[in-house]
């Protein structure tokens, strides 16, 4: 039988491991990101495959930031077709298709999540980013790219690129704990300890506005009084940058 409180064991080790060896490239990474913001400018985030829903926990949430734009492409997402998502993730040249339609900017940043970093089209995303002049912020696991080969041919994976990498600490396998019978494995990690992450570099860069005596650009609940017409004020500000809105 597989024991169900390691799983608990493993996740809050990882979390304290994060906030011990991560905390310096959160807190680089949120001061970028409150700098472009301060400046007008909207935080990009594109991922695929499962990395998409970390994408998703920053986009339109009670308590994150507003000016987030998620670079949402469908085909490799999970909703149309899970072998088709793969193939694409693989697929040399199809970055540069969804970020040619992506309002990106110079002196921004872009947000990119990868367990491996070794698939195409996220280091593709990372350097075509570069070359447009944005900040590239990886989420990726050192460990498990160091053990991988990049399936780029150019040879480089995402963490080579990024200009801030946050290392999410998992070390061979998203998935955890192995069935001794079977050896197999169960109950992965990146989408929890991905969502950590990016709820930290919120907290972070929120924090950069309080020091500052601006009040934070967050979405409140629209279920207190004020709270629907404080979000469509921030809405409407953001509404030409962000697609999705």
């Amino acid at each position: 039988m597989v024991g169900k409180g390691i799983y608990l064991e493993i996740i809050g080790d990882m979390l304290q491991e994060i906030e011990k060896t991560q905390a310096d490239n959160i807190e680089k990474a949120s001061k970028l990101i409150y700098e472009s913001i301060n400046n007008g400018g909207v935080l990009h985030t594109y991922s695929t495959g499962h990395s998409h829903m970390i994408m998703e926990e920053m986009f339109y949430r009670t308590g994150g930031l507003v000016p987030v734009n998620p670079i949402f492409d469908s085909n490799t997402m999970l909703h149309q077709g899970v072998l088709k998502s793969t193939e694409l993730e693989r697929l040399s040249g199809y970055a540069k298709v969804v970020l040619n339609n992506a309002d990106i900017r110079k002196d921004e940043n872009i947000l990119i999540c990868s367990n491996s970093g070794i698939n195409a089209v996220p280091i593709e995303a990372a350097i075509i980013a570069k070359e447009m002049g944005l900040n590239v912020i990886a989420i990726t696991s050192a460990s498990v790219s160091e053990k991988a080969k990049s399936r780029h041919s150019s040879g480089l994976k995402l963490k080579d690129l990024a200009d801030i990498v946050i290392d999410n600490c998992i070390k061979d396998s998203d998935a955890a704990i192995k069935i001794e019978q079977t050896n197999q494995l169960v109950a992965p990690v990146s989408t929890i300890v991905g969502s950590y992450i990016v709820n930290r570099i919120v907290i972070d860069v929120v924090n950069e506005f309080l020091k500052n005596n601006t009040i934070p650009p967050v979405f409140m609940t629209a279920n207190v009084e004020g709270g629907y017409e404080f979000n469509e004020k921030l809405i409407s500000q953001y509404k030409e940058r962000i697609k999705s809105f």
